[in-house]
C-alpha cells in the first residue's frame, strides 16, 4: 500500500468505517436531523429571497451586533439555517449536508446541535466585543460591523468540522480547516471571517474540556494514558 494510501487510511479510515456502516444500515434514517436542517434551510433561503418573507426571515432568525442581547440570543437558534443573502445557497446546503450528517452519526444528534449552537454562539457574541475593543485592537473590529449579518451555518459547520477532526483523530484535516480559516481572515478580513476563528477557538476549548473528563485515572499523577476520550460516543 502507498503511502497517499495509508495516510489516508490512518486520517480518515474510522471515521469513514463509521459513517459507511450507519448508511448502509439505515441509510437515509441514519440522519434525520440533518435532512429536516437541510430542508429548514433552503426554505428560509426561499422565502427570505422572496419580497413578502424577507423582513420575517430578518425578524425571526437574522442576528446583528447592533440588536439587543436578549433578542440576539432569542434569534440564535434559528440564525443556524438562515445562509447568507450573498452567497450560493447550494454550497451552503452541502456543507451542512455533509458535516451534519457525519456529525450526526458519529457524536449523536443532540451533541452535534449543541455543538452547533455553541459555535454559532461564540460568532454572535464575539461580534460584541470586538466592537467593543475597536479596529485598534487585534481582535477589535470596525463599528460598521454592527450592521452586518451574523455568519448563519457556517460558523456551525466549521465547529463541528474541527470537533469531528478531533474526535476521530484526523488531525491534519483539523489543522488544514484552522490554516483555512486562517487564511480567510488574512486575505479578506471581515466579520464572518473573525466569528469563524472565534467558533474554533470555543470548540478546541470544549475539545480541551472533554479530553480532561475522559482522562484516565491517575494520569495527572503518573503522565500516563493519552487523555483522548474513547471513539465512540
Amino acid at each position: 500500500m502507498r503511502w497517499p494510501a495509508r495516510w489516508a487510511r490512518a486520517e480518515w479510515g474510522l471515521l469513514y468505517v463509521t459513517v459507511r456502516e450507519a448508511l448502509l444500515r439505515e441509510r437515509w434514517r441514519a440522519i434525520p436531523m440533518t435532512i429536516g436542517t437541510v430542508c429548514l434551510t433552503a426554505a428560509l433561503q426561499f422565502v427570505q429571497n422572496q419580497s413578502w418573507g424577507y423582513r420575517f426571515v430578518q425578524d425571526i432568525g437574522s442576528v446583528r451586533a447592533e440588536d439587543p442581547l436578549p433578542l440576539a440570543l432569542a434569534r440564535t437558534p434559528l440564525s443556524l439555517f438562515v445562509p447568507a443573502l450573498d452567497l450560493p445557497v447550494w454550497g451552503a446546503l452541502a456543507q451542512i449536508l455533509l458535516v451534519f450528517g457525519i456529525a450526526e452519526i458519529c457524536l449523536g444528534r443532540w451533541r452535534t446541535l449543541v455543538i452547533a449552537y455553541v459555535a454559532t454562539l461564540a460568532g454572535t457574541l464575539y461580534a460584541r466585543v470586538g466592537i467593543a475593543l475597536g479596529p485598534g485592537s487585534p481582535l477589535g473590529l470596525p463599528s460598521g460591523d454592527r450592521l452586518v449579518v451574523d455568519t448563519g451555518p457556517s460558523a456551525a459547520v466549521v465547529g463541528l468540522a474541527v470537533f469531528l477532526c478531533w474526535r476521530y483523530r484526523a488531525y491534519v484535516t483539523g489543522g488544514l480547516v484552522i490554516a483555512a480559516m486562517l487564511v480567510e481572515v488574512t486575505v479578506k478580513e471581515n466579520l464572518a471571517g473573525k466569528e469563524h476563528l472565534a467558533a474554533i477557538a470555543v470548540v478546541l476549548l470544549l475539545c480541551g474540556v472533554s479530553t480532561w473528563r475522559h482522562r484516565p485515572p491517575g494520569s495527572a499523577r503518573t503522565g500516563s494514558g493519552s487523555g483522548l476520550p474513547p471513539i465512540h460516543s
